[in-house]
């Protein structure tokens, strides 16, 4: 049975209160630009640096965010973040993309229909956890042979033959639907998001944050998942909503 813990307040102020190196993994949608109403003003700096300080050696954070066009330029919002947290000592582990099965049209603008958001991966360190979601291949069992290079020289080649695996580790692009809002929230969550990165990061009866925890949807995939849940919002009736959420998700058995 998971631990689940919210807060209903200032996402540093609690960060603040957590044991250093206690968070194995991070999975959250920060509200970048002002493509969310939240009533306060974050020092991504000062944010960056408590999650630092919170995940253990090893640990992961899911960053998924995305830029606002203004006045008629990206704001490179995403881009400045990632920097950021390299800069102040996360690896970028990995630049991932959700690719939006369900894109709102875009209407006489001189750009093509924006259908995606980031997904960055920072790790501090190597990521002490890899579970990866794993896809089958369209020519398994065949055989292929080419050459390549030796690994111990690097310059020398060498002729192989390999049957193609069965399954292989699936590409960074993940492609999903929006999420059919039906709360009061602006932006919820797809499920399938938070599950398969809580999968692919952390491990049975670890622990997950969620410094923007919005509507919950986060919280609820640690439910599914029996993962330990951390949750943090500021907004009172979003607070209401995830807790509600999280409360109502019965899961009898792990899905994976």
């Amino acid at each position: 049975m998971s631990d689940i813990k919210l807060y209903k307040g200032d996402c540093l102020d609690v960060l603040n209160t957590l044991d250093a190196n206690s968070v194995d993994l991070v999975v959250t949608s920060p509200p970048y630009d002002d493509l969310r109403e939240y009533n306060s003003v974050i020092d991504w700096k000062q944010l960056a640096t408590a999650l630092y300080r919170v995940i253990k050696e090893g640990g992961v954070v899911v960053w998924n965010v995305n830029d606002k066009v203004i006045d008629g330029s990206k704001s490179l919002t995403s881009f400045k973040q990632c920097i950021l947290f390299n800069e102040i000592g996360f690896n970028v582990n990995d630049v991932m993309i959700w690719k939006k099965a369900n894109p709102m049209p875009q209407v006489k603008q001189p750009r093509y229909n924006q259908v995606f958001e980031y997904m960055f991966i920072f790790s501090k360190g190597k990521p002490k956890t890899f579970n990866p979601i794993m896809v089958d291949c369209k020519c398994a069992g065949q055989n292929y042979a080419s050459t390549c290079k030796k690994i111990t020289t690097g310059k020398e080649r060498e002729y192989k033959e390999f049957e193609i695996n069965s399954k292989k580790v699936a590409d960074n692009i993940w492609e999903f639907a929006i999420s059919q809002n039906k709360t009061e929230h602006p932006a919820v969550f797809p499920l399938e998001l938070p599950l398969k990165h809580i999968k692919s990061w952390s491990n049975k009866n670890e622990l997950v944050l969620d410094p923007f925890m919005g509507s919950g949807t986060t919280g609820i995939a640690c439910k599914m998942l029996f993962r330990n849940f951390i949750g943090i919002e500021i907004d009172e009736n979003y607070f209401k909503l995830a807790e509600r959420r999280i409360s109502d998700t019965y899961v009898p058995t792990p899905l994976f």
